[in-house]
């Protein structure tokens, strides 16, 4: 977590761009209309470029670019009729994967080789972290070899940009539809954030209304649907013998909207529920639990908690009458029809 607060500075430029990005799309109008889930992955990219890639922000977007054409190729193969051993074919999918693929490879493997000599270029970044020395379990000095940092790299798309993007589109949206939550949510961030207006990692912890908020979110809409787990031993659920060596998967969304647990209001956005931290443990899982949990947890909820806090700071949102409410799984659970919202500036 300390290492991901230490980001804060760069997220709050990136997102101070992206702003400065849209006063001159609204060019002195009274409103603007934006699609907040291309807005928001768009700059999730811009801020995980530089955390992950220092300087070389431009290569960093564009292997997220690339790794998010992968995504939607497989969210495509998974859905097609499956022959064995079909992914070994020279298809017209499967060729342009392996293009995909080779380009990934090639683009994090010239960041590698580039920064080997150029540390302060990559200090404090992920890429250093997966480069430098960590000590294992045994106590012994030990380096990822290359073909780990690259599957680290490609990971991290996952773990963090998907998840976070997400995250602050589906906050945007529902604070967009309950507009006493995003008047509270305001208030919390002006009083916290005090005369400078900018979030501190420091200050974070301190938006505990906001947390509340995402943590809503998140029950409502988890990014993604469900968690699997294999059986290390044979085990027993009430009456259910389970053998060593059985998929299990657990529904995220029925879990969240479960009204045994949640209450008659499971389906409803009620932050409110949040005020009692004790909820935010075995019932709220998102990110998974124990040490199979996501690895981008931290950072998605540090990243969103900067990223909403100056866009509340800066403006007023509202639906636009062109949204269309149309969840939809694709690998995580995205708006089908976009996230229009109506943004005034405050």
């Amino acid at each position: 977590m300390d290492k991901v607060k230490r980001w804060v500075p760069q997220m709050v430029a990136s997102t101070k761009m992206f702003i400065e990005k849209w006063e001159e799309m609204r060019n002195g109008e009274e409103e603007i209309e934006l699609d907040v889930h291309r807005e928001v992955h768009s700059l999730s990219a811009h801020m995980l470029s530089r955390t992950a890639f220092g300087n070389n922000v431009e290569e960093g977007k564009r292997i997220f670019a690339l790794q998010e054409r992968m995504m939607r190729l497989f969210y495509l193969v998974r859905w097609s009729i499956y022959i064995p051993g079909y992914r070994f074919l020279p298809s017209k999918t499967n060729r342009e994967i392996w293009r995909i693929e080779k380009q990934i490879r090639g683009s994090i493997l010239g960041l590698i080789e580039k920064n080997k000599t150029k540390d302060a270029e990559i200090a404090g970044t992920l890429l250093q972290a997966f480069m430098s020395p960590y000590v294992n379990q045994n106590g012994q000095e030990e380096r990822l070899g290359i073909e780990e940092v690259i599957d680290e790299c490609k990971t991290f798309y996952f773990a963090a940009k998907e998840t976070t993007g997400d995250l602050m589109t589906w906050v945007l949206v529902l604070l967009a539809m309950h507009q006493e939550w995003q008047s509270i949510a305001r208030e919390e961030v002006n009083r916290v954030l005090g005369p400078t207006g900018l979030p501190t990692p420091d200050i974070l912890q301190d938006l505990k209304i906001l947390g509340m908020i995402i943590n809503e979110t998140l029950r409502l809409y988890p990014p993604a649907m469900t968690l699997n787990r294999d059986t290390l031993k044979k085990a027993k659920l009430g009456s259910l013998e389970i053998p060593k060596g059985t998929q299990l998967y657990l529904s995220v969304v029925a879990m969240h909207h479960d009204r045994d647990a949640w209450g008659d209001d499971a389906e409803e956005f009620n932050p409110g529920r949040f005020e009692d931290t004790r909820k935010e443990s075995a019932l709220l899982v998102p990110f998974g639990l124990g040490v199979r949990t996501c690895v981008g947890q931290n950072l998605a909820v540090v990243e969103a908690k900067t990223v909403l806090a100056t866009i509340l700071r800066h403006y007023n949102f509202k639906l636009s009458p062109s949204y269309v409410h149309a969840p939809v799984l694709f690998v995580t659970l995205q708006p089908q029809k976009g996230a229009h919202l109506l943004f005034s500036r405050i």
